[in-house]
Order: C-alpha cells, then structure tokens, then sequence
C-alpha cells in the first residue's frame, strides 16, 4: 500500500473522486503543509494556519499507478487558479502535490510539464510541488462527505459536475 497526499480545492470532491477508483483502499480528507498541530477546520479556514485541505488517497500500486491518481487530479480541479477552486477562495484551498518521495515528486514535474506541454488548460498551471508534511485527518464529519449528503446543494452543484467529467474521461478507471 503506498499513500499520495494532494490538495485541489476543497477536500471533499477530492475525496469523491478518488474513492470511485479501482486500486484505491481508503482516502483521508486532512489538512497538510501548516505550522499548527493538529488543527481543525476553524483554524485551516482562517488561512492563518498554513494549511492546504487535502486527501491521504491510500492506493496499491499494482492496480494503480501514481501517474495516474495525478491524471485525475488534474482533471477534477483547476489547476491553474491560485489559492483557489471556483467560489472557494483561500490559501488553504491551493492546489498542492504533497510528495512523499523523489519519485513522487519527479513523476509530479513529468505529468506537469506533459500537461503544459500539451496546452491542456488556457492558463499556466500554478500546482506547488512541495516534500510532504505531517498529515492531520480532517474531523469525522469530513470523511466521505459526498458518499453521505448526495444531495446537499454544494454537492449537486460543485463537486457531482467533477464526478461526471471524471467518470466520462476514467470510466476504465472505476471500481465495479
């Protein structure tokens, strides 16, 4: 079992898109990056903590390829809005790849220069590569919130238009 920790905006459409693959055993929402221990949301969404709202996905290689989970990634947020997705505005709310190794962070520079390269999106991309720092779990209200309030408005209209395109572009990708 290997871990990537990524921030795209809120961590919940993060969170329900990466629960949907095959290859992936649990995914964490937390926070990551901050000079506060063991924060919780208040302080994260302050933007005085430091933090970025993040997702531990929790994957076994052999299904799933980092390079991938960074494909769907850069698929379900844009990155290249600063401290921002949409109306969520904020430091913490910053797209941010958290490697936890060399390797990470080389397959991270690959997949963006290859994104850039390829003119994917209309701006540049701004994702911050950072070495990985302490991972805080989120509070229990957090953890798989799309999966338990499908129809809360914020879920309809910001994060079920994400699975959508998702699972257009990974439908290969998707557990039965």
């Amino acid at each position: 079992m290997e871990k990537a920790i990524l921030g795209g905006g809120c961590f919940w459409c993060l969170d329900a898109a990466f629960s949907q693959l095959a290859g992936v055993e649990a995914v964490v929402s937390g926070y990551c990056g901050g000079h506060i221990d063991n924060p919780d949301y208040r302080q994260v969404c302050s933007g005085n903590s430091g933090h970025v709202e993040v997702v531990e996905v929790r994957y076994d290689p052999a299904k799933i390829a980092y390079a991938t989970l960074l494909q769907v990634f850069f698929t379900v947020h844009d990155p290249t809005t600063l401290n921002r997705q949409g109306h969520d505005v904020g430091s913490q709310y910053a797209s941010v790849i958290f490697h936890l190794d060399d390797n990470q962070r080389q397959v991270a520079e690959q997949t963006i220069a290859e994104l850039s390269r390829e003119q994917v999106f209309d701006a540049p991309i701004v994702t911050r590569l950072e070495p990985a720092a302490r991972f805080h779990p989120a509070e229990t209200h957090h953890q798989n919130y799309y999966a338990q309030n499908p129809q809360q408005s914020y879920c309809q209209a910001v994060i079920s238009p994400k699975l959508t395109k998702m699972r257009r572009r990974f439908s290969h990708l998707l557990q039965n």
